[in-house]
């Protein structure tokens, strides 16, 4: 039976469908994502991507199939299971009225945990995150944007979650941020074994950040696997112009830079 438990996805999506009046978000979607894995879901606007995400936390119920994650129903998921569920988003949505610390012991709180454990918590969590513990204090309006949306990653693991979802969390930084916070994010899945699902739209930062790219268009996946599989595998021209994109974007660049 543990060996079973442990072959279980922490994510799986058998033929679901969400419906929009008559605009399907999400056609017929199966996918599973196991313990461990970093998957990027990109695509264009309105491709179900976002919707796809909202389906796996229980914010969107799906007009059709089944949605498993961590071993249970998501569809009548419980404040237990939200709350082993991390979540990072563009728009941080830190409490403007609290301070750094107390924004990141808000799911610990939840859970029932001691003061002095969130307080070691807050702590171990701001210098993973590259942030000095003299910020526990500070509003998120004394931060920087880069410094928030650490900060908002903290929060999202601060509740030792086994899954993180991310929804374009580093969309609105600048780009030397946004790539120093992918990076620094990265290496923190390795660290603490997580299990990653992020949705861009930046296939640069896609092929990148994940081990596994899953495409959307039209509400279905059109491509799966990892990025230079795809490129390789698939013969589609609307998926191959979106692989390739980076690759033309880094040869303007070089010609550009005269590299």
């Amino acid at each position: 039976m543990l060996a079973l438990a442990a072959m279980q996805p922490v994510i799986e999506l058998a033929a679901v469908s969400r419906r929009y009046g008559g605009l399907a978000a999400l056609d017929a979607v199966s996918l599973a994502v196991a313990a461990g894995e970093f998957v990027a879901l990109v695509g264009g606007s309105g491709s179900g991507k976002t919707t796809l995400l909202k389906t796996i936390n229980g914010l969107v119920q799906p007009d059709e199939g089944r949605v498993t994650v961590l071993g249970q129903d998501a569809t009548t998921a419980s404040q237990a299971l939200r709350r082993r569920i991390g979540y990072a988003f563009q728009d941080v949505g830190l409490f403007p009225h609290r301070t750094v610390a107390e924004n990141i012991a808000v799911t610990p709180g939840l859970l029932g945990w001691s003061a002095e454990r969130v307080a070691a918590r807050v702590a171990e969590l701001l210098e993973l995150i590259s942030l000095p513990l003299s910020v526990r204090d500070r509003l998120p309006a004394e931060l920087s944007g880069g410094q928030r949306q650490r900060v908002g990653l903290a929060r999202a693991l601060a509740g030792e979650p086994p899954l993180v979802l991310m929804d374009e969390p580093f969309g609105a930084l600048d780009p030397v941020t946004r790539d120093a916070l992918g990076g620094d994010y990265r290496a923190l899945h390795e660290r603490l074994g997580l299990t990653t699902v992020m949705v861009t739209h930046d296939m640069a930062e896609a092929a990148l950040l994940a081990d596994r790219v899953v495409m959307l268009n039209a509400g279905r996946i059109v491509a799966d696997g990892a990025p230079a599989e795809l490129l390789a595998g698939t013969a589609d021209p609307e998926v191959r112009s979106l692989l390739e994109a980076p690759l033309r974007q880094a040869r303007r660049l070089e010609a550009r830079f005269g590299a």
